[in-house]
């Protein structure tokens, strides 16, 4: 660890999501969102898991705030739940749900932990879904009046400010391949989606300099792609095919004010029908932004394939001609994701070689790994394999800094072991071991070997 150091100021910070942790889904006026009924649909996640109880952080945040001062992060990432806010969606705000996030805003603070807002990580209010959810453009302008909303509660406390988390998974796994909630299977109404939730970013983006935000970004789960076989031009088009999907769809739109060239070649008839595009969205999509936010966690392999369906008409606009290539030499976690942490500097370096001065300030706001890990005999939870993971990864961001990579912070995923969507409460990304039955929290070794290098770079700084 002596040799992996960053930058005076650089941040560092721990990451969390509404629906994974708060438990309380239906207490103090908050309304359903699509994962409660996401949830409740038999065979939708596994172990028939659901929001309930989650990590009970409603409840006890006082204890997860402490957790948080321990491990001596500059900042904390949490979410903001929708129906939490306002219960339908739009109409009347709920006093209490915004109360609790001003207490957990409170608390962070008197903690000298600085707040980072997310306000959409997937709980989308039900009743808004049943309208047609992000497929609509209407979800879109109640996102900003949602916005608007928190910013006007918490903008002179929350420096920073993200948008909307990994719409690539609200738009293709919600409404393309239908593995998240919504669980819809579509073609065309994923693409739409996808509009709407850049416009929606778009819009709340407006709502935030309104109430004076400080900075506001969106946060993006982009891919490394590669070619199974570097040679092959097949390869070559379907690895284009994969970047389209995961990267360009929402970074050309944000940083350059258009849509892909390859889009055609990625989605063909799916893409035909543009009737969910207007004239001005892409101004509105495109405005300047504070900082990008990165989720990164492994690269993809791709290579040439036929569509998996045929008929365009039953098509789902994940099924874009490549198949992903497992990778036999790297290590894989529990998710049986690859574990190659240079590919994280490859990212950052080659968004600011063909972004240029377009591309804002990154933090890299998702990093880590779910591992096989539980208490042993003694009750410790020796995580060595999350450890290696996050070494590797943070000297890949070392390595992007030194390249001249403009990246300010990076966020540990996550600080507890929580509810992980369609996988239940089977897979760990925690620094902190959560005992469901009790809820006890027990720090992992991730979690003192995490507090060793923040507690180093402040002394070098």
């Amino acid at each position: 660890m002596a040799d992996l150091s960053f930058p005076p100021g650089f941040v560092f910070g721990a990451g969390t999501a509404a629906f994974q942790i708060e438990g309380a889904t239906a207490a103090d006026g908050r309304g359903p969102s699509i994962w409660d009924t996401f949830c409740a649909e038999p065979g939708r996640v596994a172990g028939g898991d659901t929001g309930e109880p989650a990590c009970e952080h409603y409840r006890r945040w006082p204890q997860d705030v402490e957790l948080l001062r321990r491990l001596g992060v500059d900042s904390y990432r949490f979410s903001v739940a929708w129906p939490r806010v306002r219960p339908t969606g739009s109409g009347a705000v709920n006093r209490a749900g915004l109360d609790f996030y001003e207490r957990l805003v409170d608390g962070l603070l008197a903690a000298g932990i600085e707040p980072a807002l997310t306000l959409y990580h997937w709980d989308l209010p039900q009743e808004l879904e049943d309208g047609g959810g992000w497929r609509a453009r209407d979800t879109a302008h109640r996102f900003a009046e949602y916005a608007a909303v928190v910013a006007g509660a918490l903008a002179d406390r929350v420096p920073r400010w993200t948008t909307l988390n990994e719409p690539w998974c609200s738009a293709f796994l919600g409404y393309g391949n239908g593995v998240h909630a919504p669980g819809v299977r579509s073609g065309t109404p994923a693409l739409a989606a996808a509009h709407h939730l850049l416009l929606g970013h778009g819009l709340a983006l407006e709502a935030l300099r309104a109430a004076g935000v400080r900075e506001a970004g969106i946060s993006l789960n982009l891919d490394h792609v590669s070619p199974a076989d570097p040679d092959s031009p097949a390869d070559a088009a379907a690895a284009l095919r994969a970047r389209t999907q995961r990267n360009l769809v929402w970074t050309e739109p944000l940083l350059r004010g258009r849509h892909p060239a390859s889009e055609a070649d990625t989605w063909g008839e799916l893409i035909g029908r543009q009737d969910f595009r207007r004239d001005g969205d892409l101004a509105v999509i495109a405005a300047p932004m504070d900082f990008l936010g990165v989720n990164y966690y492994t690269p993809a392999t791709v290579r040439a394939a036929p569509y998996a369906e045929p008929d365009p008409s039953l098509r789902d606009a994940t099924d874009n001609r490549f198949a992903h290539v497992r990778d036999p030499r790297a290590r894989h976690t529990a998710m049986d994701w690859a574990v190659v942490p240079d590919t994280l500097r490859e990212l950052l370096v080659g968004l600011r070689d063909e972004y240029g001065a377009a591309l804002p300030p990154l933090y890299v706001t998702e990093n880590g790994s779910a591992e096989d890990d539980l208490p042993g005999p003694d009750g410790t939870v020796r995580d060595t394999d999350r450890i290696a993971y996050l070494d590797g990864h943070l000297r890949a961001v070392a390595g992007a800094l030194a390249a001249g990579v403009d990246v300010r912070g990076y966020y540990l995923w996550s600080l507890l072991d929580n509810f992980e969507w369609s996988y239940g409460y089977g897979k760990r990304f925690g620094a902190v071991h959560v005992d469901y039955a009790t809820q006890r929290r027990t720090p992992k070794s991730s979690f003192a070997w995490y507090r060793e290098l923040i507690s180093r770079h402040r002394a070098s700084s």
